[in-house]
């Protein structure tokens, strides 16, 4: 049997080949497969291949070969959602994902070219934890470059099953940019300690990882408000069919009414997409005709109401329409807002929340001049643009709580996702997860669990067709609802933490996080050199 050194070496032998393999395992990490000590090995085993590199040239395109293996598999989800339009072909799906890792790609590389530069002479140690503390800064950038991309940082192969929060659970004292680092430095740690034939250390580093990863997370807080959220299970073909349009809403409004629960405030959380019907005032009559029950939004407000009842309230998932004069001077619509709308038994509409971060070719084509001639258009059906909205906000609901809203994607932004000085009592999370296939849905649940330890915050989801679930504070998913089932949650919304570290500080905290990661690898370098 080869030892351990000379497995290593037969993988340094072909570095090229050995980045795109260690690149797919690293993906293997998250959800659904879930297979974190695979992750780890890959990513360590990594830093090992960029640690021997010949040059900081080479570092970077063995990096760079990394990024594109582990986001292509990673991100593999994304073509599914090329299957739900008509507009291009469902094959540019299959070409979209490698084409956005061949982008992404360049964070990784970063991190390996940094922590080579930094390292010039092979001393792996420190190079782990310059590797380490240069991963945290490329993926606090990639969350914001080019209007960012935040979607499965490394550190999500440290959050445990659904039940306990693994080794995620130091993430309020961290941040899910430190703990990617924290992740980083673990698979180097044990790569390292298998080369240098530490069996007794490195089997204590194992032994503590499982301890973490699968340690009980015990009973928790029970809150007081009372809330439905509904999984209606609408199929992606059948959202944007106008002749589905009254049989989407009875399918909501049939899971909704007060089912036993007592008559305390409850509020009915419905998801991002599932109802087609304007319910603001002051559009042309035409736009009412083609999608609101007997073309009246007073009407479509009221029978909202009416279908959670008395002493419960209603957000929903919404389309808002920007208007403005065309040449002839009548108004039309020239944007939308992908929002959520806060509805009260009697049908008035109370609050409301604009989505701020898009998705870039979902919700509006970027360069719109330049690609439309082409053939390319977006992959949400319409023909005008979403537009953002101001930014995180919190809706105070009195007697219902303090909403925070996060419309779908925007959950995945770590330290953007609550309204500083203004902190919620619980964060909703509509979505519309039936683009996405097996991978998408999953990934993203584990992502929402993510904002919830960070923020010390209960996440309730609600979704077209799953995976909708309840989460506490501590990331745990109290109650959920698998993919293509149609149902309701009836639970407590779980109390919130105090404000935690990451709350208060953001991902500055981060930041801050990877200084301590680059200064440890820089003495550990003097160290050696003295």
């Amino acid at each position: 049997m080869a030892s351990g050194l000379s497995l290593f070496d037969r993988i340094g032998a072909h570095p090229r080949l050995a980045s795109l393999a260690l690149g797919v395992l690293s993906a293997t990490g998250f959800q659904p497969l879930g297979l974190w000590p695979v992750a780890l090995l890959a990513i360590g085993a990594f830093a090992l291949l960029a640690a021997n590199a010949a040059s900081w040239k080479q570092a970077l395109f063995l990096g760079w070969l990394f990024g594109v293996a582990h986001f292509t598999l990673g991100n593999n989800w994304i073509a599914t959602a090329f299957t739900y339009q008509a507009e291009m072909p469902a094959i540019l799906g299959w070409v979209a994902v490698p084409l956005l890792a061949l982008y992404l790609a360049v964070y990784p590389a970063l991190a390996a070219l940094l922590a080579r530069i930094a390292v010039k002479d092979r001393a792996r140690w420190a190079f782990a934890l310059v590797f380490a503390g240069a991963w945290i800064i490329t993926e606090w950038l990639r969350s914001w470059v080019f209007t960012g991309y935040a979607w499965n940082p490394f550190g999500m192969v440290l959050l445990g099953p659904m039940d306990r929060p693994g080794l995620a659970t130091i993430a309020p004292v961290m941040g899910t940019y430190a703990l990617s680092g924290v992740a980083v430095m673990l698979g180097c740690a044990l790569v390292l300690l298998v080369r240098e034939r530490a069996w007794a250390a490195g089997g204590g580093v194992a032994a503590l990882l499982l301890a973490g990863m699968y340690w009980p997370a015990g009973e928790g807080r029970e809150g007081d408000l009372q809330v439905t959220i509904v999984q209606p299970d609408i199929r992606q073909n059948m959202l944007s069919d106008p002749q589905y349009y009254e049989a989407n809403f009875n399918r909501l409004a049939q899971l909704s009414p007060r089912n036993g629960d007592g008559d305390g405030p409850r509020i009915v959380l419905w998801p991002e997409s599932g109802m087609a019907d304007y319910l603001r005032d002051g559009y042309p009559q035409h736009y009412y005709d083609r999608t609101t029950a007997l073309g009246s939004p007073a009407y479509a407000r009221r029978r909202l109401g009416a279908s959670v009842g008395e002493n419960s309230m209603l957000l929903t998932g919404a389309v808002d329409l920007e208007l403005a004069p065309d040449e002839a001077g009548e108004m039309r619509a020239v944007g939308a807002r992908n929002a959520v709308t806060a509805v009260g038994a009697d049908g008035e509409l109370l609050a409301g929340y604009s989505k701020a971060h898009l998705v870039p070719y979902g919700e509006y084509l970027p360069m719109r001049e330049l690609l439309e001639p082409l053939g390319l258009s977006r992959l949400v059906a319409g023909t005008i643009d979403f537009w953002p909205g101001p930014g995180p906000g919190t809706l105070d609901l009195g007697e219902y709580g303090k909403a925070g809203v996060q419309i779908c994607y925007e959950i995945v932004f770590a330290g953007q996702v609550t309204e500083r000085g203004n902190r919620p009592d619980y964060i909703f999370n509509p979505s519309n997860d039936g683009w996405f296939g097996a991978f998408g849905p999953p990934q993203h649940l584990a992502q929402a669990r993510m904002r919830a330890i960070e923020e010390g915050l209960p996440v309730l989801r609600a979704t077209t067709t799953g995976i909708s679930a309840v989460i506490d504070a501590r990331g745990v998913v109290r109650q959920h609802l698998g993919s293509h089932v149609r149902d309701r949650i009836d639970a407590r919304v779980p109390p919130a933490t105090a404000p935690t570290l990451f709350a208060m500080a953001g991902n500055a905290l981060s930041l801050g996080w990877s200084i301590l990661f680059l200064v440890a690898g820089f003495v550990a370098l003097r160290r050696r050199a003295s």
